[in-house]
């Protein structure tokens, strides 16, 4: 189950555009110790993981902070000493959690952050297609709680149980719906009955979280009066991989099955593999270039028909590659982040199709690495930022060719059956571009 407040995606280590392959999600870190006031013994298991998110944070990190990192070391070391006072020799790698929170917070960088035990473990079952005990269902806020459904994940508890994108949640066990009781029925495992409204007529159904996969790939529906527009809605680029090849094999389906156009939706979308999101964006835009600056240097990456070439080097490609020429739209808000951010900005840079929605959350420009640090903590680290072929930067965030909110007058309106930004992305079909020869720019 995951309601969407920007932060606490963050904080889950979900808003993340992964400089490397999934299957090299997590790099290992080396951290010979910083130089740093001596008043903790190094064996002190505090002071062993604060050497080595600070090693991490002096040498690799490449995002755009300009705080001096060395004082920052020096700065927290002393934070750590009087933390770690009663017990200087024995003091638990626990006790560095909040002042390494506090470090990263003054960086200055929003993406990058130290992650719990607990956030890492979430984040790597959701980045490999794990499995959890969940719901299977996205919720937003609605009159004060997290209530409108958003999305019903396939195959999941609430599927099984029959909710659907719109409905609002009213009662658990006829008492009036809070939040907090869904979150305690999911994780004691216990059925719920559930009162929705759905369209104005109410229903109750029984409702169990469940051991599931967090694998959830890219799917295809059709829409618009006449059923003939592809909506294609890709959830996440972090699912352990498959999400590149299977938008391709889902605009071969669209082809074959006669689509005027079509639609992406990337709301809700907080990033993932930037491989992932390279090999989908293939399926729109002909070519496009990107040169990555960190601190080991520059390299450049091309993507065209399905193949990713690094430096030159072919690093990746599909099976049966798709180049959709039709009319496109993309769907956008403002928890698009990360890859969502960098999918959209090349469909805008290659004028393949309008944009539409929310300004994007804003990690349109770098790509994040998570670090495991300590006994089961991590470290999320920015490590790269880019720029296109001629020096021209990415922009923090994507605007939109076409501005709209997605605020709770939206959502209510989603809850009688009318998606105000999907209207806007099928009409918009009417006007976009399509592509006839594969000239456009890199």
């Amino acid at each position: 189950m995951q309601p969407a407040p920007l932060r606490s995606l963050t904080r889950l280590g979900l808003l993340v555009a992964l400089a490397v392959p999934t299957a090299s999600l997590v790099a290992p870190a080396h951290a010979q110790g910083t130089a740093s006031a001596p008043a903790l013994a190094a064996t002190a298991p505090a002071q062993r993981i604060f050497d080595e998110v600070n090693d991490l944070l002096v040498e690799r990190y490449g995002g755009l902070s300009k705080t001096d990192r060395q004082a920052l070391t020096r700065e927290y070391q002393e934070r750590l000493n009087a933390v770690c006072a009663p017990q200087p020799r024995t003091c638990s790698e626990e006790k560095a959690y909040p002042v390494l929170e506090a470090e990263l917070t003054a960086l200055g960088d929003e993406h990058s952050f130290f992650q719990t035990p607990e956030d890492y473990r979430d984040f790597v079952t959701s980045a490999t297609g794990g499995s959890r005990q969940q719901f299977g269902v996205k919720l937003a806020p609605l009159d004060g709680e997290n209530r409108l459904v958003l999305e019903v994940v396939p195959q999941g508890a609430a599927e099984t149980a029959g909710l659907r994108r719109g409905d609002v949640l009213r009662t658990i066990d006829g008492k009036p719906y809070l939040y907090t009781d869904l979150q305690t029925a999911r994780r004691e495992g216990r059925p719920i009955r559930l009162g929705l409204e759905r369209q104005g007529q109410l229903l109750d159904l029984t409702l169990q979280a469940r051991e599931s996969s967090t694998r959830d790939l890219p799917r295809l529906s059709y829409v618009g009066p006449q059923g003939d527009v592809a909506l294609i809605r890709i959830p996440t680029f972090l699912t352990g991989g498959g999400v590149g090849q299977r938008v391709h094999d889902l605009v071969g389906q669209a082809r074959k099955a006669g689509a005027r156009g079509i639609v992406v939706d990337l709301r809700g979308n907080t990033g993932g593999s930037l491989n992932e999101c390279d090999s989908a964006v293939g399926a729109f835009v002909p070519t496009f270039t990107r040169v990555a600056q960190s601190a080991d240097g520059q390299s450049r990456t091309t993507v065209q028909r399905g193949r990713r070439l690094e430096d030159g080097q072919l690093r990746g490609s599909v099976r049966n590659p798709q180049l959709w020429t039709g009319p496109l739209a993309v769907l956008v808000n403002e928890v698009s982040a990360s890859c969502s951010e960098f999918f959209a900005y090349e469909v805008q840079y290659a004028r393949r199709g309008p944009v539409i929605g929310e300004q994007t959350a804003g990690v349109g420009n770098t790509a994040t690495r998570v670090f495991p640090v300590g006994e089961e903590a991590a470290l999320q680290l920015t490590i790269t930022h880019y720029v296109k072929p001629g020096g021209e930067a990415y922009p923090v965030r994507v605007t939109p060719d076409r501005q709209l909110p997605e605020s709770e007058a939206e959502l209510r309106l989603l809850s009688q059956g009318d998606d105000v930004l999907l209207r806007a992305g099928l009409d918009a079909l009417t006007t976009a571009p399509t592509l006839a020869v594969d000239g456009d720019r890199p």
